[in-house]
């Protein structure tokens, strides 16, 4: 692919969409044969992999490309309408590096001055087109060589995500800022002391010229680098090479030691975002600015009755009857049914756990 002399970066941008997990705080509504991108958790009529998909096109057109797993490509392929060269599937989950670092890989190789942006098909925005314009931003920043992170302005303090520091202004740039360093997961004290000092949320989003992003790789991980590169050269290999590749995630990979050497640069987004990463999550988002009495029902209102009730309740085919209960979730699929409370919403991951190791392998 030539490059037309004017072009700006954001007429260069792709858009890479990794599509996998489980969404284990979401189940049973979330599984491995079915996981959250696939599903509708909006109420939009649009899954969340639909959605991201919408969101980009306006800005990327045809450059954009889906990563899954092969049990998901078919799933994917139906729902989106992309051309089948357009959606690259993964034999198995090799954490983010090697998923994102699969379609930068193929990126590189039709389209050598492309840049490309990683958006996880998951997440929920809440200002599209404020979205676009901070990407046309972090484009034009990753354009000079450094590897771009959006971190996401902060609703509060969060337990749940990592942060990005900013440091001083970039010159020339609207926004963007130095990152002096990515930090864990905080503790309820930490993290509010990060948004005090101006941390942003880490979402995982980053934006690089692809070449960028593979030689940032190469000089930690060469045989990552290198077995994905030889991939993109010869798809053929990819049963062969993939299980040999390194699991890892991009953020350990590439962001934090790039971050070290002065190369990443962060352009904050303020558009809302959520990675829906629980129920209490999900129920907050479906019932923003509605108050702390309702009782939220994602599907059939007709399958619910409630009394004196509030929380999140996701029926399926039988009418579910709450009476009495305060930030109770209810999720019914058939085959299972989870009750829970809001406040306790992060321990469904240790339930999926207990029915793994309980040989109930056919729920998850």
């Amino acid at each position: 692919m030539t490059q037309d002399a004017t072009q700006g970066p954001g007429d260069r941008l792709w858009a890479i969409v990794p599509a996998g997990g489980a969404g284990t705080r979401l189940w049973p509504l979330s599984r491995a044969s079915s996981p959250k991108f696939l599903h509708d958790l909006t109420g939009s009529g649009r899954t969340l992999v639909q959605a991201t998909v919408d969101r980009l096109v306006p800005l990327v057109g045809e450059r954009l490309l889906v990563v899954t797993g092969t049990a998901h490509r078919d799933a994917v392929l139906s729902q989106t309408g992309l051309p089948g060269e357009r959606v690259l599937a993964e034999p198995t989950a090799r954490d983010s590096m090697a998923a994102i670092g699969l379609a930068a890989a193929h990126v590189e190789r039709i389209d050598p001055d492309g840049l490309v942006g990683s958006f996880a098909a998951d997440h929920v925005i809440g200002d599209d087109a404020l979205f676009r314009r901070t990407l046309v931003e972090a484009a034009a920043v990753a354009d000079t060589g450094l590897l771009v992170t959006i971190g996401i302005e902060p609703t509060g303090p969060s337990t749940a995500f990592g942060y990005v520091r900013p440091g001083a202004p970039l010159d020339g740039f609207a926004s963007a800022r130095a990152v002096v360093e990515f930090v864990e997961k905080p503790d309820a004290q930490r993290a509010a002391a990060y948004v005090e000092q101006g941390y942003r949320w880490n979402a995982g989003m980053f934006v690089a010229r692809a070449s960028t992003l593979l030689d940032l790789l190469a000089a930690h991980h060469p045989p990552l680098a290198a077995g994905l590169r030889a991939i993109a050269a010869e798809p053929g290999s990819l049963e062969e090479r993939w299980p040999g590749l390194q699991r890892i995630a991009i953020d350990h990979a590439v962001a934090e030691p790039a971050a070290a050497a002065g190369r990443v640069a962060v352009v904050p987004g303020s558009f809302g975002w959520d990675d829906v990463g629980d129920f209490a999550s999900l129920r907050e988002l479906l019932d923003r600015g509605a108050a702390d009495h309702t009782l939220t029902v994602l599907g059939d209102p007709d399958r619910v009755v409630a009394h004196e009730a509030t929380g999140l309740v996701v029926p399926g085919g039988r009418v579910l009857a709450v009476a009495g209960l305060e930030d109770v979730v209810v999720v019914d699929t058939g085959d299972a049914v989870l009750v829970t409370r809001g406040d306790r919403a992060q321990d469904v991951k240790r339930l999926v756990e207990q029915l793994r190791g309980a040989g109930h392998s056919d729920l998850l």
